[in-house]
Formats: C-alpha cells, sequence, structure tokens
C-alpha cells in the first residue's frame, strides 16, 4: 500500500475510534458500562465474522494456536481499551479519551521499535521521535485540564 494512503487511511480510522468512547458511553447510560463494552465488541464480532466469511479468508482460522501466546492477547488488549474507555469518558470527555489514547500508543510504539519487540526492526530513538513524544505528551495535559 501506499505511504500516503496508509496515513490517510489510518487518520480516518482514528477518527472513527474517537467516535467509540462517546456512542460507546451513550449505550452504558442504559445498560452499564461493562455490558456497553460487552455489547460492543458482540456487534464487533458479528461484523468481523460476516467479513472473514464473505472474504473467503476463514481457511486462515485454522492457523490461530500455530503462533505464540501473546499474539493472541489483542482482543483482550481491546476489551480492557473499550471497557477504559468507557468509564474514562465521562470523567475527561472524548478529547481527553483520544488524546490520552494516542498519548499511551506513541509511547508504547516508540518503546516497541526501539526494542524491536514482536518481530519488528529496531528504529533508534532519535532526538525527534523524543520531541515528537514529549509535545504530543504537552497535547495531552492541555486536552485534559
Amino acid at each position: 500500500m501506499d505511504r500516503g494512503l496508509a496515513v490517510l487511511l489510518t487518520a480516518l480510522a482514528g477518527g472513527l475510534i474517537a467516535l467509540q468512547a462517546p456512542i460507546n458511553a451513550g449505550l452504558g447510560k442504559a445498560t452499564g458500562s461493562l455490558p456497553a463494552a460487552l455489547i460492543s465488541f458482540l456487534v464487533g464480532t458479528v461484523a468481523l465474522t460476516a467479513i472473514v466469511v464473505l472474504s473467503g479468508k476463514a481457511g486462515g482460522l485454522g492457523s490461530t494456536f500455530d503462533v505464540s501466546w501473546y499474539y493472541l492477547l489483542g482482543g483482550l488488549l481491546g476489551a480492557v481499551y473499550v471497557a477504559n474507555a468507557l468509564i474514562a469518558v465521562t470523567a475527561i470527555g472524548a478529547g481527553g479519551v483520544a488524546a490520552a489514547t494516542i498519548t499511551g500508543q506513541l509511547v508504547a510504539s516508540v518503546a516497541i521499535d526501539r526494542l524491536g519487540l514482536f518481530g519488528l526492526d529496531q528504529v533508534s530513538l532519535s532526538p525527534e521521535r523524543i520531541v515528537g513524544v514529549g509535545l504530543l505528551l504537552a497535547g495531552t495535559v492541555l486536552v485534559v485540564r
């Protein structure tokens, strides 16, 4: 995929994630926070099941347990995020959840790149990367104040 298109599509997906916390919080007002997280994942599971089946890629599911155990934690990590965002959005708002999420993602991603974890190539910790993380941290502080 072209780098420019990848950045554009990822930014659009990020915009959709910004909708997730307030939408789930609205659901949570009717059902409670944790039931709302469960419903969110159930709807997502149904959607992904349809996508996998309709794409003809269901055969890949046979290799699910041929990977290291930690590659199976993605759903758990997503559940922790959704449950946390449902609760945090009432305290810090959608902007605060988005800012803190992106900051956490960037800090962890820079560390993962630096260490070359999960089979990724190592990427050095440059001054530009450090400044970028610092600016994002500062932005998060300003957004949640």
